[in-house]
């Protein structure tokens, strides 16, 4: 494309086009619900846009709709309940109705690991997109927002053209999402950046219009939103190569801890320091029990996958090892709490009957109530396979924890884990658990030992208190 999108304020001139509803700015529709679509249609109607949230589920829907946002996300209740009050914002399971409305359609569905491979699974793509190709009755832009293969953009304009009708125009569009759970609002509202695939001016001043009111916000705060407008494969290859990235780098910094530990380094001293250096800079460099979550573990390696497919593997087989860092980590804290309890790490592993573990953490990051692939359930499965009785406590996580991880107790509170037990194992770094007093815990527990499995804790506070401590990478 040689058409700039804006990236200052006050935007430059573009071509504007009307909405094919006939309504004076786009009207927005999301398919699918989750964390993603829910939260992009909720912002989006903040910023003053009609809005449509589309799914499936039948359950989800009624709850949205009722007000009640179905996963944690802070700040999202609130706008959520002000924006159906307002009538801007409204939820459905009927895709005609969806199709009717909307001038630009977002596709906001799941692409997860397929069950026989590394790739990703794009059958809800697939229904989205025929579902709603199909009930299409006039011109519309569909813009896909899941995180998919390179390649998926034209296979949904391949969709489109096989189930809409060819008079109608219909165009289709690529905007990779970057939301931070526990940080997606102002990742809507407030974006670091916007990527678009377009081929046309027409669908070029579509996505313009549907982001008219981020700008709109940005120019009231005297901020610039920067745009990158390119190709289809540009636009989708953004949000893996971002994951990929920010995945090598969290297990960069853990390869590091795994060198501090048998040279007696400090990887919290290694980190700081090479931080400072502005060409690496200090996020995503601490060190401690690797990631997890609905995104980078699946999307790095539906990346390996894909750049094999296309014939590009080699390019991409750092990120193997990039995977293999980071579970390696979670069998770490298994070998530290076999360590701190005077238990033989054999070939199957130690031996941990007749021990009570706290763990404290469930979720794959703190200000979520995500567990999907979350590192600390790995380990309390670990755990519990070893033998040991674990006890776990996440402010937010527990209900979904309870689904993915029936098998250890739960507690109500951090006193009501901790309580009893030979070895406390911090592996999600709430700041409760982090500004957490060692001194009123050592009192409760059977046993002072902890485990950091975040290198989150004051390690000299917890060692005066009397605690046995052990963090990732540190001496």
């Amino acid at each position: 494309m040689t058409i700039p999108y804006p990236n200052t304020q006050p935007v430059p001139a573009i071509a504007t086009v009307n909405p094919p509803s006939g309504a004076s700015r786009p009207r927005l529709t999301f398919l699918g619900t989750g964390y993603l679509g829910a939260t992009y249609a909720i912002c989006f109607a903040e910023l003053g846009y009609e809005v449509i949230g589309f799914d499936v589920d039948a359950d989800k829907i009624a709850k949205l709709a009722s007000g009640e946002v179905p996963f944690h996300e802070p700040g999202l209740d609130e706008l959520l309940r002000r924006n159906l009050a307002a009538g801007r914002l409204r939820f459905s399971t009927d895709i005609a109705e969806t199709a009717d409305f909307g001038d630009v359609h977002f596709i906001c569905v799941g692409t997860p690991q397929r069950a026989d491979g590394m790739g990703a699974d794009l059958s809800y793509v697939e229904a989205s997109v025929s579902g709603l190709a199909q009930h299409l009755t006039r011109k519309a832009l569909i813009v896909g927002k899941s995180t998919v293969p390179v390649g998926t953009a034209e296979w949904v304009e391949q969709l489109v053209g096989k189930y809409a009708s060819a008079d109608l125009g219909v165009e289709v569009a690529w905007s990779p999402e970057f939301l931070q759970e526990g940080f997606a609002v102002e990742d809507v509202l407030r974006p670091n950046r916007i990527v678009v695939g377009v081929k046309s001016e027409w669908s070029h001043a579509m996505l313009y219009s549907a982001h008219k009111g981020v700008f709109d916000l940005a120019a009231t705060e005297d901020r610039e939103v920067p745009v990158v407008v390119t190709d289809f494969a540009t636009a989708e290859l953004v949000k893996v190569a971002a994951n990929a990235f920010l995945a090598t780098k969290i297990s960069f910094i853990n390869a590091m801890a795994e060198v501090c530990e048998v040279a007696g380094g400090d990887v919290t001293q290694l980190s700081r320091a090479i931080g400072y250096d502005p060409r690496i800079g200090n996020r995503f460099l601490q060190a401690g029990l690797g990631f997890g979550g609905a995104c980078l573990p699946k999307d790095i390696r539906a990346f390996q996958a894909r750049a094999q497919e296309l014939g590009a593997g080699e390019a991409l087989r750092f990120l193997h090892e990039v995977d293999l860092i980071n579970l390696r980590r979670r069998t770490r804290v298994l070998q530290l709490a076999a360590d701190l309890l005077g238990r033989r790490y054999g070939p199957a592993g130690p031996d941990l009957s007749g021990t009570r573990i706290a763990v404290l953490g469930a979720t794959f990051k703190p200000n979520t109530d995500d567990v999907r692939d979350a590192p600390a359930l790995a380990v309390a499965a670990l755990l519990v396979k070893a033998g040991a009785d674990v006890h776990i406590f996440d402010p937010q996580g527990m209900e979904n924890a309870r689904r993915a991880l029936p098998s250890v107790t739960y507690e109500d509170t951090m006193v009501d884990a901790v309580s009893g037990a030979d070895l406390v194992c911090v592996l999600t770094e709430w700041a409760d658990f982090r500004n957490a007093d060692p001194v009123a815990l050592s009192e409760l527990v059977a046993g002072r030992r902890v485990v950091d499995g975040r290198n989150c804790l004051d390690a000299a506070l917890w060692t005066q208190a009397g605690w046995e401590y052990r963090g990732m990478g540190r001496p």
